[in-house]
């Protein structure tokens, strides 16, 4: 990994995310979106941010966390504070495979080899995805919509459960991928990276990082909510739980479909959709601007704070590596004779 090689990658995911809003702005009126954002009630702006910055440092005491279980001890906070929020910048790369940025930093800042932190990333996705789950289920129940996404998790989760705790599975797959040419050079390090993997999901690991999970992305929900309200629907308990269902459902969808940057297109298609097909009388207007605000507030936002946060790391990580460098060597007396009596 190399920060040239996820620079490109941002560049492409931005302009992919700019062609995402200009196709809601198309899609739903781009002067009935206007006409309707003086109506939003922008004094939530600050409380909206807030809540996404709450699930920011929720999920950043998971990742503290999750380095004291693997045995890593010696990493001060604000290292990995900035390894942490530099991440952020990558949630918009595939898969979010750019998040991988942290792992990479705290190699660079503390040492610490990248494969024995990578798999975090892997444990993250996962207990997002079963609290996004549990905090939709309610609405699976009783709107009935998009069974098919929550099946596809459902299974999908169980299945990455019982293989990567289940050893002789994952050492035939480790054995097998050893005679593949590509993996066979890297076979021990996929090994590696699998102990620490094993040790991530342990049972008690994932209740309790799941329940982090939920409460964090319970206050996205909330914020999804307080938009909504902000539109002028009338806050109630039905409409948290069309919030509850809506958001992490297409976050989910959009997680689902790995080739999409960070959801881009499929996270705002589901909300604009389902948004129109659950809340009666809602115009496609609206519930564009409804998913407009909502991924600016818990997506874009972590992006430009983590665009902040990985600017001051990396000059941080020049700035150590220019006091460890070494201090140009004087030249040979001798030379500097000859050079005198040259002159």
């Amino acid at each position: 990994m190399t920060l040239k090689n996820l620079r490109g990658k941002f560049i492409l995911s931005l302009l992919l995310g700019m062609i995402v809003v200009v196709g809601l702005m198309v899609y739903g009126d781009f002067s009935d979106i206007m006409g309707h954002v003086g109506d939003f009630r922008w004094e939530l702006l600050p409380l909206l941010l807030a809540l996404s910055m709450c699930n920011y440092l929720i999920r950043f005491l998971k990742w503290h966390f999750y380095l004291h279980q693997i045995g890593i001890h010696d990493v001060p906070w604000t290292d990995s504070f900035m390894a942490f929020f530099s991440g952020l910048a990558m949630v918009i790369t595939p898969g979010k495979f750019g998040e991988w940025l942290k792992s990479y930093l705290l190699q660079e800042m503390r040492g610490i080899p990248f494969l024995r932190t990578a798999p975090i990333l892997l444990a993250e996705r996962f207990t997002d995805s079963v609290a996004l789950l549990l905090l939709a289920v309610a609405g699976f129940i009783v709107f009935g919509e998009a069974w098919e996404v929550f099946v596809v998790v459902v299974v999908a989760c169980v299945i990455a459960m019982v293989v990567t705790r289940h050893r002789p599975t994952m050492r035939a797959i480790l054995h097998a991928a050893e005679r593949a040419p590509v993996f066979s050079r890297f076979a021990s390090r996929v090994e590696d990276f699998y102990e620490t993997t094993y040790v991530l999901f342990e049972p008690w690991s994932l209740i309790l990082t799941t329940f982090l999970s939920f409460i964090s992305w319970g206050g996205e929900v909330v914020a999804f909510y307080l938009v909504l309200t902000g539109l002028g629907y009338h806050g109630s308990g039905m409409l948290l739980l069309k919030a509850a269902f809506i958001l992490p459902i297409s976050t989910l969808a959009g997680a689902v479909i790995i080739i999409a940057p960070g959801g881009l297109g499929v996270a705002e298609t589901g909300i604009t959709g389902l948004l129109q097909v659950m809340i009666s009388g809602m115009s496609k207007s609206v519930a564009s601007l409804a998913a407009l605000i909502i991924r600016f507030t818990t997506l874009w936002f972590g992006v430009f704070v983590g665009l902040g946060v990985l600017a001051v790391t990396t000059r941080r990580i020049s700035a150590r590596a220019a006091e460890v460098a070494p201090a140009p060597s004087a030249p040979p007396l001798a030379e500097l004779e000859e050079g005198d009596l040259s002159r």
